[in-house]
């Protein structure tokens, strides 16, 4: 469940995401990691370490207001912040002791899918569907 429910989490965030037209799709994205990269701000476990990463992710984000490539980046560099805080015993949520796991775990498959253009696959399923013909064209 450590690792599945990461992994659900970050399909679903794929599939809504996907009900977004572009370029809604990616300004949007970009805007959830503007704001992954202030979740730690309250625990403040690293201190000035916290606002550095934060301003980073921030530029990052605005970067991918108009690239695809800059929110995987983003959220590889959220990865990697979620991998220090589970490793200092800091979760991002402090009463779910592994919830920076779940975090490193489900933030690769959004940044996969973000390097592959942030697809619609609800088009994707669409296209691969035969399509049918209503009943009074035949």
């Amino acid at each position: 469940m450590t690792v599945l429910v990461p992994i659900a989490i970050g399909l679903t965030w794929i599939v809504l995401a996907s009900l977004l037209p572009e370029p809604h799709r990616r300004h949007v994205n970009a805007i959830v990691v503007a704001g992954a990269g202030a979740a730690y701000l309250s625990g403040g476990g690293l201190g000035i370490a916290e606002f550095a990463f934060t301003a980073l992710l921030t530029w990052v984000a605005w970067r991918g207001l108009e690239s695809w490539t800059f929110i995987g980046i983003g959220w590889l560099l959220h990865t990697a912040w979620d991998v220090v805080h589970h490793l200092r015993g800091e979760p991002i949520v402090p009463f779910a002791e592994h919830s920076s796991l779940g975090c490193a775990i489900c933030d690769p498959v959004i940044a996969v899918w973000a390097f592959l253009g942030g697809p619609s696959v609800i088009d994707a399923v669409r296209a691969r569907l035969p399509r049918r013909r209503a009943p009074w064209t035949m």
